[in-house]
């Protein structure tokens, strides 16, 4: 967003809270409760990425099937709170490559079709753009499968992971660092005006782990969430480099992984507790990432 469209913007949002305020009115507590657009100028907001963005599993399914996509994800729970149009286009699966290319969909190893390219919802005078995008081109959460271990005196998988001194999950995230960095390349051409803003992932494990509530050894719980990190990291230097805003969601994760009470928990494990799909955001989750990102777009 240019700097005078960035003023405009704000004072929109600043307008809209204040009159929220004089009123007394409550929007809920899913979202950022002060953030609400005037009914003349509604903001234009579009969602793009993955499957920690669309909330696969989570009631109720909006689009696609198998794109997971709900209607309590963070990108409508943000919406809502904020009054915006949404154009939420995340997908389970999508990767870097599916912001200019359509994706292939399945569910259960059944074709559904296909996706278009989720730059398609990206307009000139598009305001707002989230992002979540990264985990499947790292392939974080099948190595995460990859690493359940029921046995405690088994090998970590970090070994095989990091054989001959060479860290796998980390080569993958360096590869998507120059990828991240074309697509908000990509939405900046597209969308000019709009503010952009990135969250990374969350807290999936303690540090530790919580083995055998979580299947996997504390040594390999540790590299997991250190490879989250490291790929948050490299989200975080891509946003700053390509004139985009990181969100972070982890570190207001704490007490919230997957270790945690159902009823505490922001992420489910290996076999969920709540509606959502394993080693993913629940409910709960979507709307405090949608708090978070909220509270940022306020400047708290």
């Amino acid at each position: 967003m240019n700097p005078s469209r960035n003023k405009a913007f704000c004072r929109t949002v600043r307008g809209a809270a204040a009159a929220v305020a004089l009123t007394g009115l409550a929007v809920g507590t899913t979202a950022s409760g002060a953030w609400a657009a005037s009914a003349d100028d509604s903001i234009s907001y579009v969602a793009l990425g993955d499957s920690m963005a669309s909330g696969p599993l989570i009631p109720d399914i909006t689009g696609p099937v198998a794109c997971g996509r709900s209607t309590h994800n963070y990108a409508h729970e943000l919406a809502a709170s904020i009054g915006a149009s949404l154009r939420d286009v995340t997908c389970s699966g999508a990767k870097s490559k599916h912001m200019t290319e359509k994706q292939s969909l399945s569910l259960l190893d059944i074709p559904m079709g296909s996706a278009p390219p989720q730059f398609d919802a990206l307009r000139a005078d598009t305001d707002l753009v989230t992002l979540t995008i990264g985990g499947n081109d790292a392939g974080l959460v099948g190595i995460a499968q990859d690493c359940m271990q029921l046995d405690p005196t088994a090998s970590p998988c970090k070994d095989k992971l990091t054989e001959g001194g060479v860290d796998q999950v980390a080569q993958r995230i360096a590869e998507f660092a120059p990828r991240l960095g074309a697509v908000l390349d990509g939405i900046h051409q597209r969308s000019p005006q709009a503010r952009v803003l990135v969250t990374g992932y969350g807290l999936y494990i303690k540090p530790g782990g919580c083995w055998p509530l979580q299947p996997v050894l504390p040594v390999d719980a540790d590299f997991l969430q250190g490879s989250v990190n490291r790929m948050n990291a490299a989200i975080a230097e891509q946003s700053a480099a390509h004139g985009a805003e990181y969100v972070d969601v982890a570190t207001p994760s704490k007490g919230h992984d997957a270790c945690q009470a159902p009823s505490d928990k922001w992420v489910e494990g290996y076999v969920p507790t709540a509606a959502a799909a394993p080693l993913h955001p629940n409910k709960r989750g979507e709307a405090a990432y949608a708090r978070i990102i909220g509270a940022h777009l306020q400047g708290r």
